[in-house]
């Protein structure tokens, strides 16, 4: 066994998903470029760099990994490099349940993907709120996004009833007091009356709709429009697509230390 830093022997197992440049399995530049971390050549110098680990050792070039089993990362962020993982993007509309199945027969948002390979949906819409969700059967980006630790900023576009006062925003802006405990300040803003642009990163349950009544003014109509860095306005209700790699790889770098900084839009 090689230690951090040291290169494996040709042929010598470098890891349980790694193997010897005389091996199986695939070049790792190969893997990373498919991933989404840029060229062949620039994947190279990222291997150069020693910022790419294989099982927890720093790879090297010439190196093969096996992407069903070898656990990549890059600057110390896992790289979903498996070639069965998939991630699509849904426009959820009003009326479909964020769930793989309902007791009650209502339609659910894995109905309107490919039904192979499975998926699940990453975090939750309330039947009523529409916009995006992510579904993926890739479980260790799924808890990155949804565990509160990361805090994944969303994005929703909220028509209340209205307008609101500057009072208002205000609160929502500082924190609103809940049953379940003070919200972290929203970012707001007010782009007409009515209509409320809001981003938070808790993920409570029907969080925005609790936090607008909260302030005195109902939600009549709630849409998640970005999610971390993802954003699709040609997306139909009802429409999916699967992720590029470049795009899931930005999604699970959005779910990491000093994320909500990098994404911040200056607007209040």
């Amino acid at each position: 066994m090689t230690g951090a830093g040291e290169r494996a022997a040709p042929g010598e197992p470098a890891g349980g998903g790694a193997v010897g440049e005389r091996g199986g399995g695939e070049r790792l530049q190969r893997v990373l470029a498919r991933a989404g971390l840029g060229s062949r050549r620039a994947c190279e110098e990222l291997i150069r760099a020693g910022r790419v680990t294989v099982d927890d050792e720093v790879a090297h070039l010439g190196q093969r990994v096996d992407p069903g089993a070898a656990r990549v990362a890059v600057d110390g962020r896992p790289v979903p490099v498996r070639p069965d993982l998939v991630c699509y993007l849904l426009n959820k509309p009003a009326g479909v349940i964020t769930t793989a199945r309902d007791e009650r027969g209502r339609p659910c948002v894995v109905d309107l993907v490919p039904p192979e390979p499975r998926v699940f949906p990453v975090g939750r819409l309330d039947a009523d709120t529409e916009g995006l969700l992510v579904l993926t059967n890739d479980g260790e980006l799924a808890q990155r996004l949804t565990h509160p630790s990361f805090g994944v900023e969303k994005e929703y576009l909220a028509s209340v009833e209205g307008p609101v006062p500057p009072g208002a925003l205000r609160r929502l802006r500082q924190g609103v007091d809940l049953p379940d405990g003070r919200t972290a300040p929203a970012r707001v803003s007010q782009p007409a009356p009515g209509l409320l642009r809001l981003v938070v990163h808790e993920g409570r349950n029907r969080q925005v709709r609790r936090m607008c009544e909260a302030v005195g003014h109902p939600v009549r109509r709630l849409v998640r429009v970005r999610i971390g860095p993802l954003v699709d306005r040609s997306l139909p209700p009802g429409g999916w697509r699967r992720l590029s790699p470049e795009e899931v790889r930005l999604l699970g770098q959005a779910a990491g230390p000093g994320a909500r900084d990098r994404l911040s839009h200056p607007w209040r």
